[in-house]
């Protein structure tokens, strides 16, 4: 009898193939390279890789980066100190870059301005002499041209810059403002105080919401009901005004530095109520999980038990939060001082700059007073960008 297996049909023999090769009870349970590294990595680990995977999130991140970097040496990317007034040159329009002259590179250069005053229209007009190219220049010392000269965070005379106008020439790439400011310089040095106010404020206001939140939820009793009518009362005034009416109580006689940390304060301590209601509501449905319980029953004390096992649990919401609340601090910043009750100069801010535009007659004939808008628009949706990437990585069900 043959050993050929054969086929159903018994016609035709099938042939019968053996591998050879020895045989691995383990194989069918190892993890590829890539399976390995998810399932073996970390918490964070693993909100990194998903966080990845969400580019306009990665980009919101990297510009935010960026733009916080730069206010650590604002002076040196403004041309011009923010302060310096170039009084032959009011309202003047913005200098476009150019690199070709008459058909020849000539690198990085502006045409300088012609200026008359026209008595018919009461307006100065500015036209391009395209006979005398003036180039760029970078990373100059010098301190050959009105307005180099700074104080580096008011602790040292300096004049270096990233880019400058050749000697005798001026460069202003967004234009001046009515007393021949440079607006572009006034933006970068202005970001100082508005992106530091949305940080200050949010720690303030993230400290409150987690604490009284926490105390609220967690031990509930006479402790909640004494954090929730403080909300409700704090929430039943309308923002605006309320932010309005604190701010106008401010001395007059502070300084510009008193006065930026009392918006900073005031922003903080209004903004805590959503956060802590939040909170509360969470930590009320979490108490009573088992793992909770097993905490307390161990002898964890209630902020460990509330830091260490509670708040992680719903780390998305709270970064959420967060992530939301920055851009509101910088747009009631720049609302409050757009109002003229925030900011005001000497010190600048993107609210300042932005109140100058108060005046639709100006804006009309020089529109590019609007310029410091932009910013705060990209600032505002990066964060908005970010805070979805950070709030879906630190998802659990995702």
């Amino acid at each position: 009898m043959s050993d050929t297996p054969m086929s159903d049909s018994g016609r035709k023999p099938l042939d019968h193939y053996v591998n050879e090769a020895p045989f691995d009870p383990h194989s069918a349970t190892r993890l590829s390279p890539d399976q390995e590294k998810f399932y073996l990595s970390s918490q964070w680990r693993l909100m990194w890789l998903k966080f990845r995977r969400h580019k306009l999130a990665v980009w919101s991140g990297i510009y935010l980066l960026l733009v916080y970097f730069s206010i650590l040496i604002s002076e040196m990317l403004a041309p011009f100190s923010f302060t310096h007034r170039h009084t032959d040159y009011i309202y003047a329009p913005p200098q476009e870059v150019r690199l070709f002259h008459e058909g020849e590179l000539v690198g990085p250069f502006v045409y300088p301005y012609d200026v008359r005053l026209d008595l018919e229209e009461l307006r100065w007009v500015y036209t391009e002499n395209r006979a005398e190219p003036k180039p760029l220049r970078f990373f100059c010392t010098a301190a050959d041209y009105d307005g180099a000269t700074y104080e580096f965070w008011n602790m040292a005379e300096m004049s270096f810059h990233f880019v400058c106008p050749s000697e005798g020439s001026h460069f202003f790439l967004l234009g001046t403002d009515r007393l021949g400011r440079d607006i572009l310089s006034r933006i970068i040095q202005g970001a100082r105080i508005s992106l530091t106010v949305g940080l200050i404020g949010v720690i303030i206001s993230f400290v409150l919401g987690v604490t009284l939140g926490g105390i609220a939820g967690y031990f509930g009793g006479f402790a909640d009901w004494c954090v929730q009518r403080a909300i409700e009362v704090i929430r039943s005034f309308p923002s605006l005004p309320l932010w309005m009416a604190l701010s106008a109580a401010m001395p007059v006689n502070w300084s510009p530095i008193l006065v930026f940390l009392g918006i900073t304060v005031i922003l903080g301590l209004l903004d805590w109520p959503g956060l802590a209601r939040a909170v509360r509501s969470k930590l009320l449905s979490l108490r009573e999980e088992d793992f909770a319980v097993a905490a307390q029953l161990m002898g964890a004390t209630p902020t460990r038990i509330i830091g260490k096992h509670l708040l992680p649990s719903f780390t998305s919401h709270l970064i959420a939060s967060v992530t939301l609340a920055v851009p509101s601090m910088i747009l009631g910043e720049t609302a409050l001082s757009f109002l003229g009750l925030g900011l005001k100069p000497p010190i600048t801010s993107w609210g300042v700059l932005l109140n100058e535009a108060q005046n639709f007659n100006a804006v009309a004939l020089y529109p590019w007073l609007l310029w410091p808008a932009v910013p705060v628009i990209m600032v505002v949706l990066a964060f908005q960008f970010l805070g979805d990437g950070l709030r879906d990585a630190a998802d659990p069900y995702k």
